[in-house]
C-alpha cells in the first residue's frame, strides 16, 4: 500500500539509520497493536529443517500453507486468578450481546448480530483486547464494540479477491512463508506501487491482513511484516495522513497482532517519514520493529524470498499467486467455521480448536446471561498530532 506524493528536487545522501531517534519514546498513547510477549530468542541458524523432496524446476509462484515443523510460537502463560476472572466478565458482556449499530454514528439503526460476527469474538481475540487495555473489562467491551461496528461499517467481509485483484496486480504485497516461531510473512513492495492514492489501497492492506491471519497457524496469534524499500522512490510511499490512517486501523482493530516489523533499505525520504508519524505509533510496537537486520536472523532462509536475502527463487505471477493464496485461505476459512458450527457456535471458542491445532478441543462451557443489546458507540476521535 503506497500513496503518491512529489519527488523531491535534490536527494542528499542517505545517512546511517539512528533506530533510536527514528523512534523516540517520547509517544501520544495510541492503542496497542502489537503482542506483548518477549520476542523470540530462536536463531534460524538452529531451526532443524526436516528432509524434503526436490523442489521442482523453476521459480516458486504459490505461497507455502505452513510453517516448517521446527517453527513454532512460544507457548502462552497460563491466566491468572484475577486476569480469568475479567476475562470471564467481558465473556459475558459480549455474549449478550444480540443487536449491534450499524455505524459509529450517534443514533445509528442495529442489526441483529451476525453468525460471523460471533465466530470473530473468540477466547484468543476478547485476551488480546484485554491485554491492549492493560486488563480494563469497561473499556475493553467497548473497544470490541467498536471493532465489529468498524468491520461493518468498512465493509471488511465484503471485500472480495475480485474487488482486492487490481492493487495486486504486480506484487506489491505477498504473503509467503513464516517466521522462526511460524507467524505468516506478509511482504510490503513499495517499488511495485501501481495505483493512484485512492481507498481501495488502504482496503487492500486491511484484506491481506485478514489473509495472513487466516494463514497463521494453531496457537501464533501475531505476523511477520516484511518491508522492503529497495528501489522504492517518495512518490511510492504513503503520505502522513494515510500513514496516520492505517495506524489508527492497526492499533485500534488489529491489536496484539503485530509480532514483527522487519524493515530494510530505508531511503533518507522514508526516515524522514518515519519520524512524522512516530508520535502516533505506540511505545510497544515500536519494540517489535528492527531496522536493516539480517532478515534469516528471523526467518529461515528456504522460506525467505532471495531479493530478501534468503534461498526462494519466486516470481511474482499475478495469474498463478492470487487465485492459489485465496484458495488456500477459502479452504481454512471454511473448515473453521465448520468446526465452531460443529462445537455449537459458541461465543468464546478456542482459536486452537477452530485452525484444528492437534490435540485441541472445543470450549465445553459458555456463561451466556440474558440477552442484552449492545451499547451505542460513539465515533471514534481522531488520532491527535
Amino acid at each position: 500500500m503506497a500513496i503518491q506524493v512529489a519527488d523531491p528536487v535534490i536527494a542528499p545522501a542517505a545517512e546511517p539509520i539512528n533506530e533510536k531517534a527514528l523512534l523516540s519514546p517520547d509517544t501520544t498513547k495510541a492503542g496497542d497493536a502489537s503482542s506483548d510477549r518477549p520476542a523470540s530468542s530462536i536463531d534460524s541458524k538452529s531451526v532443524v529443517e526436516p528432509s524434503v523432496p526436490a523442489a521442482p524446476v523453476g521459480p516458486a509462484k504459490t505461497p507455502p500453507s505452513s510453517p516448517l515443523p521446527g517453527c513454532k510460537p512460544s507457548p502462552r502463560p497460563e491466566l491468572t486468578a484475577e486476569e480469568q476472572i475479567k476475562y470471564d466478565e467481558v465473556l459475558a458482556t459480549v455474549a449478550a450481546w444480540t443487536e449491534i449499530p450499524n455505524t459509529s454514528a450517534k443514533n445509528a439503526p442495529t442489526a441483529p448480530i451476525t453468525e460471523n460476527e460471533q465466530l470473530w469474538l473468540t477466547r484468543e481475540c476478547i485476551l488480546r483486547y484485554l491485554r491492549a487495555t492493560k486488563w480494563q473489562v469497561p473499556h475493553t467491551s467497548k473497544r470490541l464494540l467498536e471493532t465489529i461496528v468498524w468491520r461493518r461499517e468498512y465493509g471488511v467481509e465484503g471485500f472480495t479477491a475480485e474487488y482486492i485483484s487490481p492493487e495486486n496486480a504486480t506484487g506489491k504485497q505477498v504473503i509467503y512463508g513464516y517466521d522462526n516461531e511460524g507467524r505468516a510473512c506478509l511482504y510490503l513492495n513499495p517499488n511495485k506501487q501501481n495505483t493512484k492514492q485512492s481507498e481501495r489501497q488502504v482496503q487492500h492492506l486491511v484484506y491481506m491482513l485478514e489473509r495472513v491471519i487466516e494463514l497463521n497457524p494453531p496457537g501464533q496469534e501475531t505476523l511477520a511484516l516484511l518491508i522492503n524499500f529497495k528501489e522504492s522512490s517518495a512518490s511510492s510511499n504513503p503520505s502522513v495522513a494515510t500513514g496516520k490512517q492505517v495506524l489508527n486501523i492497526l492499533q485500534n482493530h488489529y491489536p496484539e497482532r503485530l509480532g514483527r516489523a522487519l524493515i530494510s533499505h530505508l531511503p533518507w525520504y522514508v526516515t524522514a517519514f518515519f519520524k512524522l508519524i512516530s508520535p502516533f505509533i505506540d511505545p510497544l510496537t515500536k519494540t517489535k520493529m528492527k531496522f536493516n537486520e539480517p532478515l534469516t536472523d528471523h526467518v529461515p532462509a528456504t522460506q525467505l524470498i532471495k531479493n530478501s536475502g534468503g534461498e526462494v527463487d519466486f516470481t511474482y505471477d499475478h495469474d498463478v499467486y492470487w487465485p492459489a493464496l485465496n484458495a488456500i485461505c477459502d479452504q481454512k476459512r471454511k473448515e473453521y467455521k465448520e468446526r465452531w458450527v460443529s462445537a455449537g457456535k459458541k461465543i468464546g471458542e478456542s482459536e486452537d480448536y477452530l485452525k484444528g491445532g492437534e490435540g485441541s478441543a472445543p470450549i465445553t462451557a459458555v456463561a451466556i446471561p440474558a440477552p442484552a443489546p449492545a451499547e451505542e458507540v460513539k465515533a471514534e476521535e481522531p488520532v491527535k498530532p
